[in-house]
């Protein structure tokens, strides 16, 4: 399994204000679920920046785009997406002693 980062901002182009803030309503139960099952890790806010982030648990990049452009809102949507390891799986000095070598 694969932890990412995502950043999820408005674009709603195609689409008027209102039929934005339905499909928001609709995103945020499709979130929800995705909480209840495991693949939303974390959940956040970016208050004054129109603007989500959320960790997701997936088994590839595939299906994270999968997770992503299935919410219903997920179309209107722009996203930025950092892969992230644990710090305990990342040894610095490993590479320092390659290039010593």
């Amino acid at each position: 399994m694969a932890l990412f980062a995502v950043i999820a901002r408005k674009a709603p182009i195609g689409i008027t204000a209102d039929e934005f803030q339905v499909r928001l309503s609709d995103g945020f139960a499709y979130t929800k679920d995705l909480l209840d099952r495991g693949v939303l890790k974390h959940r956040w806010i970016l208050v004054g920046a129109s603007a989500g982030l959320n960790v997701y648990e997936v088994g590839s990049h595939e299906e994270l785009m999968s997770v992503l452009y299935g919410s219903p809102v997920g179309p209107h949507l722009q996203f930025e997406v950092y892969p992230l390891i644990e710090p305990g799986s990342y040894n610095p000095t490993a590479y320092a002693q390659d290039a010593a070598a």
